[in-house]
């Protein structure tokens, strides 16, 4: 028998603000989060692109000293956005740990400890090597520690399949709350990467905006001058439960998770396929999952990442599920204000998504100033009022190597 999975917690830390209702409130007035770096390193490596969207508030503002010692950033990100929507769940203590998991995500893992780590071997010698590096970089790093400050002992398992990871850990989380592997799921993704080296590779491969000049508004999704996108980084957890252990408990609930999917193009390790097969595929099986028909379906948080080929190939892959229903279906891309957050950006979109239907509020995309023709989308450029009645919404992610992931949200 299907299960009704539902929403009882939210939690954030992003380049919009330090929590997730904080982060929520600076994307509907229109705010960015992308700034000048103002690190050393960005003249020492004489870097082509010296802006990013970096997380509003740092960890060592919200997590204990020894915690920062052992921790990754990326593992600090999940940390806090975790036990913020654990929180925000009502830190339930009568869950039992055997029957609580979690599906956590990252795009690349713990990449500042293994550059550091390298960097101290080269200079000063392997016994000044950390005996914590391994640990620290390891991409599970994130799930053991999100499991162990809950605790949870159902499981914890990673995703890693590029900017797809957490809308990728929301889709697992569902499957295993209906086969019964746990009754709660904290589920998301986390990525701190704001480094040079993933500066200058993704930047050597033409991938970023190189708007030094005016990076607030160098996310531009859909626009003809969009040139790329924007590092970001941060981390955004969920908390998932059966409607039975919900209600059982008096949870507060935000909305239904009513389905997830995912599916592969196979066609290139960066570039989507520009017909958006596999991407409509995804979208598809979501709505099937979730019951729904593509009437259903009153708003679309986008993956959207202000790249010249990836916005027409998603605009298409809408089209193919959609057809004429396309121009009732309200679109966001956040990533405008948030940047993009990789192995973290789904998990952010899917709270943005939650909300959306919580507060029947479609948020705005900034910097759209002249949209291209190409793609025939209604795209959201201030909040919006969502109709009344059930509403269902998507969220869609789509990663390196094909990956592609998409969540599906009832109102509640």
């Amino acid at each position: 028998m299907t299960k009704k999975i539902v929403v009882t917690g939210i939690g954030a830390i992003s380049p919009l603000g330090g929590t997730a209702r904080e982060s929520w409130q600076a994307l509907l007035a229109g705010d960015s989060g992308a700034h000048s770096l103002e690190q050393d390193w960005v003249q020492q490596y004489e870097l082509p692109v010296t802006f990013a969207a970096q997380a509003k508030v740092r960890p060592e503002e919200r997590l204990e000293r020894v915690e920062l010692k052992r921790l990754d950033p990326s593992s600090q990100f999940a940390l806090i956005s975790a036990r913020e929507a654990w929180a925000d769940a009502g830190a339930p203590e009568d869950v039992d740990p055997v029957r609580l998991g979690v599906d956590y995500s990252t795009g690349i893992g713990g990449l500042w400890t293994l550059l550091d780590a390298w960097d101290t071997l080269r200079e000063k010698g392997p016994r000044r090597v950390l005996p914590m590096t391994i640990p620290m970089l390891m991409p599970n790093a994130a799930a053991a520690a999100v499991s162990m400050a809950v605790p949870s002992r159902a499981y914890a398992r990673t995703d890693v399949s590029a900017c797809a990871s957490s809308t990728e850990a929301i889709a697992n989380a569902y499957t295993h709350l209906q086969a019964g592997l746990a009754d709660v799921v904290i589920a998301g993704g986390t990525e701190a990467v704001v480094h040079p080296l993933p500066i200058a590779a993704f930047a050597s491969m033409q991938a970023l905006s190189k708007r030094n000049d005016s990076p607030e508004t160098a996310s531009r999704p859909y626009d003809v001058a969009r040139d790329g996108f924007v590092l970001g980084e941060g981390a955004a957890s969920i908390v998932l439960e059966t409607e039975e252990h919900a209600l059982a408990r008096g949870a507060r609930i935000y909305a239904e998770l009513a389905g997830g999917a995912v599916t592969s193009d196979s066609y290139h390790i960066t570039a989507p396929d520009p017909d958006g097969n596999a991407a409509a595929r995804a979208m598809k099986a979501a709505l099937e999952q979730a019951g729904a028909s593509i009437t259903d379906v009153a708003h679309i948080n986008a993956h959207a990442t202000s790249t010249p080929v990836g916005d027409i190939a998603e605009y298409k892959a809408i089209r193919r599920v959609f057809g004429d229903h396309t121009a009732q279906i309200a679109v966001s891309a956040t990533k405008a204000s948030t940047g993009h957050l990789l192995g973290g950006t789904g998990a952010l979109e899917a709270i943005f998504t939650i909300l959306a239907l919580h507060e029947r509020t479609a948020p705005p995309t900034i910097n759209l100033d002249q949209q291209d023709p190409e793609i025939d989308l209604d795209v959201v450029t201030s909040p919006r009022q969502l109709r009344d009645g059930d509403l269902l919404a998507i969220s869609n992610s789509f990663g390196f190597g094909g990956h592609n992931a998409v969540a599906a949200f009832r109102t509640y």
